[in-house]
C-alpha cells in the first residue's frame, strides 16, 4: 500500500510559482496515475491536473491550462506539480491522489490521497 506524502506549498504573490510534490513510499507508484485536486469550499473536491504512470499523458482544468504542468520522476517515486503565473484564485488546500490505473478527472475514483499542502496567492 503506497503512502503519499505532499510539499512544496506556500506563500506566494501573484505571478509567482511554487512546485508542489507528492512523494510516494514505495516503489509501485511507478503503477499509479496521479491526479491534483484542490480542497474547495465544498464537500466535493476539485480536479485540476493528472498525469499517467509514466508521464507520457497528462490532463488539465481549463482555468490553469498553460500555467501548470504536472509531470513525474519515477525512479525518485515523485510527482510534481509544476504552478506559475498564479492568481489569487488559485488559492486554496492542494491534495495528490493517486489510483492503480488510468487517471480520471473525478476524485471519487481515487482510493490514495495526500495530506494536502496550503498554496496562498496574496500581495
Amino acid at each position: 500500500q503506497v503512502v503519499l506524502v505532499e510539499s512544496g506549498g506556500g506563500l506566494v504573490h501573484p505571478g509567482g510559482s511554487l512546485r508542489l510534490s507528492c512523494g510516494a513510499s514505495d516503489a509501485t507508484f511507478n503503477t499509479y496515475a496521479v491526479a491534483w485536486f484542490r480542497q474547495g469550499l465544498g464537500k466535493e473536491r476539485v480536479f485540476v491536473a493528472a498525469v499517467g504512470t509514466i508521464g507520457n499523458r497528462s490532463i488539465y482544468e481549463d482555468s490553469v491550462k498553460g500555467r501548470f504542468t504536472a509531470f513525474r520522476d519515477n525512479a525518485a517515486k515523485t510527482a510534481y506539480l509544476q504552478m506559475s503565473s498564479l492568481k489569487p484564485e488559485d488559492t486554496d488546500v492542494y491534495l495528490c491522489a493517486a489510483r492503480d490505473t488510468w487517471f480520471t478527472p473525478s476524485s471519487y475514483d481515487y482510493n490514495l490521497w495526500g495530506q494536502g499542502t496550503q498554496v496562498t496567492v496574496s500581495s
